[in-house]
């Protein structure tokens, strides 16, 4: 950042701010007296872990907080010399999306499922520029243009659903830039992402960021993306802010020791050594899931969507297979069909027993040998049963004839092996962190001792610190029983922690397979160089891998 542009006057300057909620008449801060500025052109970054208040900060700042259960016990927000905290309904209305605009981090809950973009687009540029709808169409076409939609005309009027994750958050941006606000607000906007999709989102921000002179509230837990793209960063802890100042001095400097704890979170250790002479595990022989496309009135099968095309895979005793690639590339549908979860052709065998023309019944005895970890443990665990009642089930359908004492302590056992204190068992989902939920997620599926995992992303919805202590507890618990993992991710730092072999998916075909060290150190297509760069920042993702 030029020195120009430190002296400049803060845009927005946040001052002493504090966020209370109140429920069931207890009060309970989440911010704490926090003071931070953003100039004109700059970007700020506030980093920190879940619940740590970097996004009631940000949508302090538009009043986009559930009033009058959220209040403010001090502080000023001024943008441009004026408090948007005392601003009335009709005063933040005229704010948002003129001089300040948000991009949410999931774009699929943000979009108005029921409307097409032009429409949700459009909306923005009627209200607040009162464009008809010629002059807004046409507004809408060059937006969309500018985020780098491919053919905007035959994107007029598909609806969210029919975008991929990449193209929503696209839209998302437009919507944000249709006023061209001073200020914008990003929170967590590229979590939900690929790597190779999450690169793309980041340049066209910085992008559009230069040639509007716009500024932006940047809100992420990833201090890769902060490295890269912001100018300052605010550290933040349980609602305060720790440490803040320019990037390069933050990261080659902290002061603060969570800044510190932040800087060393991404995961480590080494994978299991490929050891050739373990027994087989899991064994699939092109293995394909092919969805009919049926049209016409009679629903003739036209064509086929090939989610699995013609992949072998082979999983041993005590290893750990990673299955990497983009959304739709067909990883979890590999998956689920490995395990009969879904109907596939070709040929499975687990532990050398041909499984693929087993019945359900059949297959219910092997279920107990094959387990799952997905990748949402919130929506993984069901909200109306005990922590106890979550682990124990599998338990009351595989073993019948054990007593309950006895199921308890396998519970209790399981909580332990995974780093809980078993007296928590009573309570519910709610009432732990993501990261905790997650260990119950896998203290679920180890209750049962299998042999056998699929791992569906389960570290993509957490924080970096936790994420790298479920890698090392995954590892852990591999070492210690032996376990065969098929892990599936599109986050590739993980993948290297835990991997020894991968394999490398695209469009439903293998790109590449080989070690860990062949993959990551020397790919050898494009498209997995392509994935290599966006993942470690090494340089921008080659154009024409990953299209919208």
């Amino acid at each position: 950042m030029s020195e120009n542009t430190m002296t400049k006057e803060p845009l927005l300057s946040v001052e002493d701010l504090s966020v209370a909620f109140t429920q069931s008449g207890r009060e309970t801060l989440a911010v704490d007296r926090i003071s931070f500025d953003v100039r004109k052109g700059e970007t700020v970054a506030l980093v920190g872990e879940s619940g740590s208040g970097k996004s009631v900060s940000a949508l302090s700042v538009l009043k986009l907080l559930p009033y009058p259960t959220a209040s403010h016990p001090s502080g000023r927000i001024l943008m441009n010399g004026r408090d948007l905290l005392q601003a009335d309904d009709s005063e933040i209305r005229k704010v948002r999306g003129n001089d300040v605009s948000m991009i949410f981090q999931e774009p699929m809950t943000s979009l108005n499922p029921l409307h097409p973009v032009e429409k949700q687009i459009a909306e923005i540029l009627k209200i607040h520029r009162g464009m008809g709808e010629t002059q807004a169409r046409a507004r809408v076409l060059e937006l969309l243009n500018r985020v780098g939609i491919h053919d905007p005309e035959q994107r007029l009027n598909s609806y969210p659903h029919q975008l991929s994750g990449g193209q929503r958050q696209r839209v998302m941006i437009a919507m944000a830039l249709a006023n061209e606000p001073d200020l914008l607000i990003a929170d967590e906007p590229t979590t939900a992402l690929d790597v190779t999709v999450q690169a793309q989102i980041l340049e066209l921000l910085k992008d559009l960021k230069r040639k509007h002179g716009m500024a932006m509230l940047f809100i992420t837990h990833d201090l890769g993306i902060v490295r890269k793209f912001a100018d300052r960063v605010c550290v933040m802890t349980d609602g305060k802010i720790v440490e803040q100042g320019p990037v390069a001095e933050i990261f080659d400097n902290p002061q603060h020791e969570y800044t510190r704890h932040l800087l060393a979170a991404a995961p480590k250790g080494q994978p299991p050594a490929t050891d050739t002479r373990k027994p087989i595990v899991v064994q699939a022989d092109d293995l394909k899931v092919w969805f009919p496309v049926k049209r016409g009135f009679l629903r003739k099968t036209v064509d086929h969507i090939k989610a699995v095309d013609g992949i072998d895979v082979t999983v041993r005793q005590g290893q750990t297979l990673g299955i990497v690639g983009e959304s739709g590339s067909g990883k979890t549908t590999l998956g689920l069909a490995i395990l009969r979860m879904i109907s596939s052709t070709g040929r499975i065998a687990f532990n050398g027993q041909e499984i693929q023309t087993h019945s359900w019944k059949e297959m219910r005895p092997l279920r107990r040998d094959m387990q799952i970890v997905f990748q949402d443990p919130f929506g993984a665990l069901s909200p109306r049963m005990s922590v106890a009642e979550i682990i124990g089930e599998g338990l009351k359908v595989h073993f019948p004839g054990i007593t309950a004492q006895e199921r308890d302590r396998k519970v209790a056992k399981a909580l332990e092996e995974v780093g809980l204190d078993a007296a928590t068992r009573h309570r519910y989902p709610h009432e732990f962190s993501g990261g905790q939920r997650q260990r119950i997620s896998i203290a679920r599926a180890m209750v049962l001792e299998p042999k056998f995992v699929m791992l569906d992303e389960p570290t993509s919805a957490l924080d970096m610190s936790v994420q790298a202590q479920v890698v090392d507890l995954l590892r852990d618990l591999q070492k210690a029983h032996g376990l065969a993992y098929l892990f599936i991710s599109h986050d590739l730092k993980v993948v290297r922690a835990l991997a020894n072999e991968v394999v490398v998916m695209r469009q439903g075909k293998v790109v590449e397979s080989g070690s860990s060290e062949q993959i990551f150190d020397a790919p050898r297509t494009d498209y997995t160089r392509a994935l290599m760069a966006a993942a470690f920042r090494l340089e921008a993702a080659p154009e024409g891998i990953v299209s919208v």
